[in-house]
């Protein structure tokens, strides 16, 4: 199934994965899609999360609102959905409570619960199940009209097993740590599950029209170093190493792919070798010991600004804006800006274009 759209007016990220010299750094934020911004609440309606992420023409309108507000400020799209919708493809329940976040009503309690078994032995079929994804992510395309790339995602299998596991967010994570040091084996027969089913998810939204691919790995830093190598890195490599294989087999061009492993700065020497384009940095890593750790290995870094300077001062924007673009090396080769994590609540969207706006004029220049 073939898509026809327009090309490309704005192909800088791209330029920049391939670790091409640029004009000046691209730029996109994680989470520029969302309730900071009030045409969010007008197209969202009384429909709830998962209706939005169900309803292509939803998700593909609250998708573009960053970028027609941020008209030029912005070098790429992010398709507007959620990592939980793979453990819905998985057959488990998830439900997003208003001022809670998500909860799974029946979470995984142990291998023996019944539950676990049929997870583990579904056999998903990924482009049935998540299809209105797909369908959100040609018709954003099409909207688009090759202003600025699409990124497509989904959830590392670690940040996916913890909120299946523990039932929501948590701040302890008592259950994932009961699972991988009371029952190793089956927790990783359960992460290499999700991980082949991340490999078809991803693979079907480059199909659908994604230009490249981020995997969130959100709870990475509740790891050890020791056991981020067993729990973690494993199932990013395998993603890493079986998408290009899957879309060669489909017929597709190969696509940039970002891993975000938030919090395993610890690993980031390791990280750097697990076979994706684009490394994406929290900010609590400084761009240049990033640098350092790097050498001369052909690796893109992401990030990496606190998302709490969006509550601080201009002057505050600036100098942090300033300290990043000086320790990536200036913004022409090798970096994408962007936060070290998400856009957070209660940021003012004109606080946010600035710091856009001084990103494009500290690496332009």
């Amino acid at each position: 199934m073939a898509h026809h759209f327009e090309p490309l007016t704005n192909d800088l990220i791209l330029r920049t994965a391939r670790g091409e010299d640029v004009e000046r750094a691209p730029i996109w934020i994680m989470r520029q899609a969302g309730r900071y911004l009030p045409e969010y609440h007008e197209a969202k309606g009384h429909h709830d999360f998962f209706e939005c992420c169900r309803s292509p023409e939803i998700a593909s309108t609250l998708t573009l609102q960053p970028i027609d507000r941020f008209d030029g400020l912005i070098d790429a799209s992010i398709i507007f959905s959620d990592i939980l919708v793979v453990p819905q493809a998985l057959g488990m329940v998830v439900e997003m409570v208003d001022k809670k976040g998500p909860h799974f009503p029946h979470p995984l309690k142990s291998p023996h619960d019944g539950q676990y078994s049929k997870v583990l032995h579904k056999d998903v079929d990924v482009e049935a199940e998540l299809h209105y994804v797909y369908e959100a992510i040609t018709l954003t395309r099409k909207k688009l009209k090759g202003r600025v790339p699409l990124i497509g995602f989904c959830g590392a299998p670690w940040t996916l097993f913890c909120y299946m596991v523990e039932g929501g967010g948590t701040k302890l994570f008592v259950e994932s740590k009961k699972w991988i040091y009371r029952h190793p084996e089956e927790s990783k027969a359960l992460l290499q599950k999700i991980a082949e089913v991340c490999v078809e998810y991803l693979a079907f939204q480059v199909r659908a029209g994604a230009q490249m691919i981020q995997v969130f790995d959100s709870w990475a830093g509740e790891l050890s170093p020791s056991a981020f190598k067993v729990f973690s890195e494993p199932y990013l490599a395998y993603i890493s190493k079986h998408l290009p294989k899957k879309l060669a087999e489909m017929g597709l061009v190969i696509v940039p792919m970002i891993v975000f492993p938030k919090g395993a700065n610890f690993a980031l020497d390791s990280i750097c070798n697990l076979g994706y384009d684009i490394v994406g940095l929290d900010w609590q890593l400084d761009p240049a010991e990033a640098v350092k750790i790097r050498g001369n290995r052909k690796i893109v870094f992401q990030g990496n600004a606190d998302p709490g300077v969006l509550y601080g001062t201009h002057k505050s924007i600036t100098e942090t804006v300033t300290e990043m673009v000086e320790g990536f090396g200036g913004g022409k080769k090798g970096w994408i800006a962007n936060l070290g994590h998400g856009v957070t609540p209660f940021v003012k969207p004109d606080d946010l274009k600035f710091y856009l706006s001084e990103v494009r004029r500290l690496t332009s220049s």
